[in-house]
């Protein structure tokens, strides 16, 4: 091969590496990451999101840090009550790195920091408590651990946002304990709501009952009006229609012939009934005569005719 067709290979070779190795030293930071650069081994700079330029030979990056937040899972951990109840509590814990060098340089194992952090508070508040307060105190520990932790990983450039109590994990003895203490507190608040069922059903019989009577003494109170109201009227009906006669009687001008006859009918109807004893009085022994008289006139055949 000619020497003058190798020179422009190798210079086009050379070229290439060039360019691979100021690619190799172009960096560029991604969104919600924070580069650490240090410079012969001490620290440079924190990149943020964008282009940068790393010096070759000279700089390299620490360490890459996520500045999103972060959630970790410890796993149970075994804490002792005031009233020495063991029990397990694993706990979930939310943070989000604000500062990368503190993070980088504050601490060897961060995730192992705040583990071990979070289980000495834990025990710690448990020990302050009861089993029942334990049981009903979750937001407070939350409130009381969050506070602690996020003040000790201040130095160490972590914020913790949340903790949370995941589970609660009683010994057995004490979970069927409560469980029992449950099903009796269901089964005496079900006795106790039957029991109040049975008292509005026989109060709703009573008062269904007392409204029902009222209701029949109001309806026999109006009948009875209406019946009297009825008497009333028809006596009144009587006494006018009785009295309307008379008025016509009065307005004839009756002879005192027609008033004795009209006597003696009435004392007719009189005999009529059921009465054992009638008192005749004096005028009508004197229509007795009066009415012979009168039917020996019209049954006589002899009669007088009157004169053509």
């Amino acid at each position: 091969m000619p020497f003058g067709f190798v020179v422009p290979i190798i210079w086009i070779v050379l070229i290439i590496l060039l360019i691979a190795f100021i690619a190799s030293n172009i960096v560029i930071v991604p969104q919600a990451k924070a580069y650490v650069i240090e410079r012969l081994g001490t620290y440079r700079d924190t990149w943020h999101t964008g282009l940068h330029f790393k010096v070759p030979l000279f700089e390299r990056i620490a360490r890459k840090v996520t500045l999103k937040e972060q959630v970790v899972d410890f796993p149970p951990q075994p804490v002792i009550t005031k009233d020495n109840v063991t029990m397990q509590i694993d706990t979930v814990v939310y943070f989000q790195i604000t500062d990368p060098k503190l993070f980088t340089y504050g601490i060897e194992s961060p995730m192992a920091a705040i583990e071990n952090l979070t289980a000495t508070t834990l025990r710690n508040i448990i020990g302050d408590l009861e089993l029942d307060q334990t049981l009903t105190s979750r937001d407070i520990i939350n409130t009381k651990m969050r506070s602690i932790l996020d003040e000790a990983t201040d130095d160490w450039g972590i914020k913790v946002n949340r903790v949370e109590l995941k589970n609660i994990i009683p010994p057995a003895a004490i979970q069927e304990s409560m469980e029992k203490q449950m099903k009796a507190e269901r089964e005496r608040r079900e006795s106790i709501l039957v029991a109040e069922g049975k008292k509005q059903s026989a109060i709703l019989v009573a008062e269904g009952e007392k409204e029902a009577t009222v209701l029949a003494a109001e309806a026999n109170r109006l009948a009875k009006i209406k019946e009297a109201e009825g008497e009333a009227e028809a006596l009144l009906t009587v006494q006018k229609a009785l009295a309307d006669s008379i008025n016509l009687l009065n307005s004839a001008a009756p002879t005192e012939q027609v008033i004795k006859l009209k006597s003696l009918e009435a004392f007719s109807a009189a005999a009529d009934g059921k009465a054992t004893k009638i008192i005749i009085p004096s005028e009508i022994q004197s229509l007795a005569g009066l009415a012979t008289s009168f039917k020996e006139v019209i049954t006589d055949p002899k009669a007088e005719k009157p004169e053509k």
